[in-house]
């Protein structure tokens, strides 16, 4: 599922990085901009600290201190309950504490003169339902002062800007989708195509790269429909030029009245029809018109009765060991041609004429008596091979019985176990879950 919309992940990936970062730089924009706004605001200490330690220094009166402070539009909480509330629940924006000199006259005869004394003094910018505050703490006089000219921090210019480049990102993300989204119909007509539906309707508007490949597709499946139709009705004369003079040279035949010549010629003439009907079937195979064709369940003794009969072989000479509740899922005519191969080949190569067949869990095996194969399965299932030419062969068996278990998913294998040929259909579901057969 990854690696089929492998594109799409990497453009929603790419989308995440490019947000997750653009986000990050906001953010940190957002803390450097409240950060020199509170500085700026808690600029204004300084001149609170002046006046305020001008008023300790009992160089101002009360009421001159609060005017002074008015005129920077800073006025005191005076109200106690206002005050608490104000300390317990605001927010600290920034604080800083200091040292003010206080000067007092300590009368003694030793020592008639003013000493200095240090008061420490901690202030607080502070943030409550909209508004700052500046807190003043000190051992003589605290005062709690609201700061009507300045305003909290407010991110809504940041956060238009954010929402702006958030939202071209989103539509420039939608746009590719939208320019992409041709490529998932296309890879859906492909694999349609590759079924062997050669009604598919590759055609785009467009000039862009994706319609540019959908019409190069069109203009192949046309060729390739051209081909295919060229080559069925030369498969289909060439069957029929065949044919014809094949049933009328057994019809002649029948005339004969030797019956050792009568044998040869019916020989000669089955021995061309099987060839025939061996290459019509070579070309339902891999031609892959047969995968078309609805797999209905068969029971297996079914399909192996009817591989006996059309292999032509006396009934006891195929020992059947299998269930009568096996069902097999397949086309009833091309599985049953595979397993009379397997029927031919054992009868032909064993010296007793015989075989079995049996199931190991889910698989079906062919034994023979016989000679080892001498060369690997591989080479067999090539068409043409075989390792003692016959009149009889033709070297296809084999390859027929391969090509068919590829369009049912089983795969062909060989054992050798005493001194017997064992030849298996094994499912590839088998060979999928445990990486080997066992």
């Amino acid at each position: 599922m990854l690696q089929r919309n492998g594109v799409f992940l990497t453009i929603l990936f790419a989308l995440i990085v490019t947000v997750s970062s653009v986000s990050y730089t906001f953010y940190q924009l957002y803390q450097t901009n409240l950060t020199k706004h509170n500085d700026n605001m808690f600029g204004k200490y300084a001149l609170i600290s002046q006046i305020y330690h001008t008023f300790l220094l009992k160089q101002i009166s009360l009421p001159v201190f609060e005017t002074n402070l008015a005129i920077y539009d800073l006025y005191p909480i005076e109200r106690e309950v206002e005050y608490r509330t104000i300390i317990d629940n605001g927010a600290v924006l920034k604080e800083n504490g200091v040292s003010a000199i206080e000067m007092r006259r300590q009368p003694s005869p030793q020592a008639p003169y003013q000493s200095l004394i240090v008061n420490h003094i901690h202030a607080s910018m502070l943030k409550y339902q909209g508004k700052i505050y500046f807190w003043i703490q000190s051992a003589h006089y605290p005062i709690l002062l609201e700061d009507r000219s300045s305003q909290p921090y407010s991110p809504w210019n940041l956060l238009y800007s954010y929402a702006t480049i958030l939202t071209i990102l989103l539509l420039a993300f939608g746009l590719i989708i939208h320019r992409l989204s041709p490529l998932r119909r296309l890879r859906r007509q492909i694999a349609s195509f590759g079924e062997g539906n050669m009604g598919v309707i590759f055609h785009m508007n467009g000039e862009d790269e994706i319609a540019l490949i959908a019409n190069e597709l069109e203009m192949t499946q046309k060729k390739i429909r051209a081909l295919m139709d060229s080559r069925t009705l030369f498969l289909r004369n060439i069957m029929h030029e065949l044919k014809t003079p094949i049933a009328k040279g057994r019809i002649v035949t029948t005339m004969i009245t030797d019956p050792k010549q009568h044998a040869r010629f019916v020989s000669i003439f089955e021995r061309l029809e099987g060839l025939i009907n061996e290459f019509a079937l070579i070309e339902e195979v891999s031609s892959g018109s047969q995968s078309l064709e609805k797999k209905t369940a068969f029971r297996l003794v079914d399909l192996i009765d009817e591989a006996v009969d059309m292999a032509m072989v006396e009934s006891d000479w195929v020992d059947r060991n299998v269930e009568g509740s096996v069902m097999i899922e397949a086309n009833f005519r091309l599985f049953a041609t595979a397993i009379k191969n397997m029927i031919d080949n054992a009868v032909k190569y064993s010296p007793t004429h015989s075989m079995s067949i049996h199931m190991e869990e889910d698989m079906i095996v062919f034994i023979n008596q016989g000679h080892a194969l001498q060369k690997p399965l591989s080479y067999y299932v090539e068409p043409f091979t075989k390792d003692h030419p016959t009149k009889d062969s033709f070297g296809l068996g084999l390859y027929i019985v391969n090509a068919i278990l590829i369009e049912h998913n089983y795969c062909l294998a060989y054992e050798r176990r005493e001194g017997d040929n064992c030849f298996l259909f094994i499912p590839n579901k088998r060979i999928n879950l445990r990486g080997k057969v066992h």
